[in-house]
Parts: structure tokens; C-alpha cells; sequence
């Protein structure tokens, strides 16, 4: 069932299916959730249930804000609260410790939870609707409304082509950014960059006011967090990136075959190719790293949808607005 994001009594019903324990698809200005009542073991344990997920893999809860955050978390650090402040809401989750009794399954049962405030003004009603509910709903468990592992979705016809139509899913027309939020892990004394996303290392390191570490720099085990895995974000057919020079090479080792070439390739690249007369599907990547973020996971569902067999994709620029589309494309071509 689909639900318009605009109509505020569809606001209101998919609030109460939440507060009654059921599950609710809802549009962020990163990808689609797939959502439960996050103090809800039970109601938590059917996001686990219907992507297959592990139920040790983390879930991010999103929240109104740092009032309804503390309800979850057992303390906010100084250098929490300036990034909640800087970029709340918006496209980054926040570990802090877990309050304990709270959010147990979401958290993969952890002692730490990850929290974020979405920018996007249906998932910002969705989320005051609950808070206002008898009884409320404090906030919501919201992984990628997709199957464990695969490509996320952007649209409310992706979260349809995934789950039917037995789902709640509201819609709230395309997502602005694309790709999934930046993870800084503040349970560790000083702040780690578990997930790039759209924000810069320079951005979020800004507003920490001290260093921002990555994980490798790190002698204790970081938490487990949301779309960490080698193996992610991936499509039905294999991936693989290749610099701009390697893949003209490979496409026209490709074209030499001729006949001999098979199925249906898939590409999609900033540079301008010449492209085999064999099978093959050619995509633009955008130029700016926003935009292509933005198009990423169409882009890979709109390949699977047409029944490729493979696909090259451009390696993109080695530079820090990239990093989370690279993160993306590196986790695909693992999978």
C-alpha cells in the first residue's frame, strides 16, 4: 500500500501502524527505510525478518532530534553535540553508548546505538506523528527498505518492487542525496568515521573541532555499524570498477570478440567511450560527486531491471567528495 507523503492524515496512519508494532517503508533525503518502533523488540525483529538481515547487524534509529535521542543514548559527548548541531537533521548517524533497556534489537545488541535525524520533511512528520501518538512512538528503526545486501532503494517504486505491495510504504518522491548517511562512531573517547557519505572528511572533522580518526588508525574494535560489511549495496549481476583507461581497454578487447561477446554489458563512466557494437548498455556518470550519489542506486537498479549480465563502472576521482560513492562501488563489487 502506498501512502502520499504529502496528505497528513496518510502521515497519521502510517504512525499508527507503527505504534501498533507493524512495519512502515518511509522516504529519508538519503535512501528509503524500512521502519519499526525502535523500543519495539518484536516490532524490530520483522525488519530482521523481512530483508533477511542478521539480527546482529545494527539498525540506525532516527529521532526528532537530541531530546528524543536521549532517551536512547546513555550519554552525548561535547563532540556529539556539536556534530548533532552541525548537521542534525541530515545525512549523518551518530554511536553513542546505549541506555540500557532501550533499543536492544535495533542496536544488534550492542551497547552502543546509532542515531540520526533525517533532513527529508515527510520522514521529519513521520517521526513528530509518532512522538505525538497515544502511545507514542519515540523513534524509528529505519535500515534500507531492501533485501540484506542489495541495492538500496531511492524511490517508493523501488521499496514496492521489493517487498509487494503488502508493505505501508509513504511516499515521498525521489531521495535528495542518494546514498546512505556518514557513521562517526563518539563511544571511544575521540570521533571515527566508520561510513563516508556525502559530507566530507574535512566537513565533519570542522565541526568535531579535534581530529576525526578512521578505523584503521584505531587499536580497539569499532562498533558494528549499518552497512559496514565487505559485501554490500550490490546488484544481481557482478560488478566491476575500473579506472576511466582500463575500461576503454576492456571495451574494446570486448568489441574485438565480436560475436563471440555475450549477454548484456553494462556501463557506466564519466569519460567519453567508444563503445563495442555488441550488447551493451551505456549510462553517464555524472561529473559532480553529488549528483552522481544521487543517481548511484538508480542507476544499478535500472541495470538489473534490464537484465544485465555484467557491469563496468567507472572508477571515480580519488578525492574526498567521492568518498562515499566509492565506499558504495567497492562494497557492490565485493558482492
Amino acid at each position: 500500500m502506498i501512502l502520499d507523503g504529502t496528505d497528513p492524515a496518510a502521515i497519521a496512519q502510517a504512525a499508527a501502524h507503527l505504534a501498533a508494532g507493524e512495519l512502515v517503508a518511509f522516504p529519508t533525503e538519503t535512501v528509503y527505510g524500512l521502519g519499526a518502533d525502535a523500543a519495539s523488540d518484536r516490532a524490530v525483529a520483522g525488519i530482521f525478518a523481512a530483508k533477511g538481515r542478521p539480527s546482529d547487524h545494527p539498525l540506525i534509529v532516527h529521532v526528532t532530534g537530541l531530546p528524543e535521542a536521549e532517551r536512547f543514548a546513555r550519554e552525548v559527548s561535547p563532540v556529539a553535540r556539536r556534530l548533532m548541531q552541525a548537521f542534525w537533521p541530515g545525512p549523518l548517524t551518530v554511536i553513542l553508548p546505549r541506555r540500557e533497556g532501550m533499543a536492544a534489537a535495533a542496536a544488534g545488541g550492542q551497547d552502543s546505538v546509532g542515531l540520526r535525524c533525517p533532513s527529508h520533511p515527510v520522514a521529519l512528520a513521520l517521526l513528530r506523528a509518532c512522538a505525538a501518538h497515544v502511545p507514542p512512538v519515540w523513534g524509528v528503526a529505519g535500515p534500507s527498505a531492501n533485501r540484506f545486501g542489495r541495492v538500496s532503494p531511492t524511490t517508493a517504486d523501488h521499496v514496492r518492487a521489493e517487498f509487494g505491495d503488502g508493505l505501508t510504504v509513504v511516499d515521498g518522491g525521489a531521495c535528495e542525496v542518494g546514498i546512505e548517511s556518514a557513521i562517526v562512531d563518539c563511544t571511544r573517547g575521540r570521533p571515527v568515521l566508520l561510513r563516508p557519505g556525502v559530507l566530507t572528511h574535512a566537513q565533519i572533522e570542522a565541526a568535531c573541532g579535534e581530529r576525526l580518526w578512521l578505523p584503521h588508525e584505531i587499536a580497539e574494535a569499532a562498533p558494528r555499524a549499518s552497512g559496514t560489511l565487505e559485501s554490500h549495496y550490490a546488484p544481481q549481476a557482478p560488478v566491476r570498477v575500473m579506472a576511466a583507461a582500463d575500461l576503454q581497454a576492456a571495451l574494446w578487447a570486448r568489441g574485438r570478440e565480436g560475436g563471440g561477446a555475450s549477454g548484456t554489458l553494462a556501463v557506466w563512466s564519466r569519460a567519453v567511450l567508444s563503445l563495442p557494437p555488441s550488447a551493451c548498455v551505456h549510462r553517464v556518470m555524472p561529473q559532480d560527486a553529488r549528483d552522481a550519489a544521487r543517481a548511484l542506486f538508480a542507476v544499478l537498479r535500472d541495470f538489473d531491471a534490464i537484465g544485465a549480465d555484467t557491469i563496468w563502472i567507472e572508477q571515480p576521482p580519488d578525492t574526498p567528495e567521492w568518498a562515499g560513492v566509492r565506499d558504495r562501488l567497492q562494497r557492490a563489487a565485493a558482492g
